[in-house]
């Protein structure tokens, strides 16, 4: 496989976001230009690939590359054919993020820009509202609840932590 790069220095600058940038460092990296964000496992990559998210970079354990992640990792390269993959054991990577990979791959991506709230809520019978929500897991468990509960549309505050 093609761009796989091994990781032979943790201050490398191209592993800044997967390592040294805090979630609002990333939402701003790429100023003038829309931000990045982490997506992580390879299902929540395809969906962000879905929505039309571009694929920046990828880290991956060396043991996936060729196998859980190579579909992944083969379908962001229809978008990003020159993307570099980062890749090490699972004890480097957790050493070099602070924690162990969910399935063993993140992938850097581009933000898109942010459709505006009269958009959203233009055909939206039944809005979930949520302000100042910080924590990541409570979010997605918000947003599971809200997709159970038939909300068309779930609106976010500055102040939430980014889904």
């Amino acid at each position: 496989m093609e761009n796989v790069i091994e990781i032979a220095e943790f201050s490398a600058p191209e592993l800044d976001v997967y390592a040294r940038l805090t979630e609002a460092q990333l939402m701003h990296c790429s100023e003038p230009a829309l931000g990045m964000f982490i997506a992580e496992s390879p299902k929540v990559i395809e969906r962000a690939l879905e929505a039309g998210h571009i694929p920046v970079s990828m880290l991956s354990e060396r043991k996936h590359i060729e196998g859980q992640a190579s579909d992944i990792i083969a379908r962001c390269r229809e978008i990003t054919p020159d993307m570099p993959v980062f890749t090490a054991d699972t004890d480097i990577l957790a050493q070099l993020t602070g924690y162990k990979l969910t399935r063993g791959v993140l992938c850097a991506m581009r933000r898109l820009p942010l459709p505006q709230v009269r958009d959203i809520c233009a055909d939206a019978r039944r809005i979930a509202v949520l302000e100042n929500v910080m924590n990541p897991a409570n979010l997605g468990s918000v947003f599971r609840s809200a997709a159970a509960l038939g909300m068309d549309a779930v609106l976010l505050t500055p102040g939430c932590t980014d889904p």
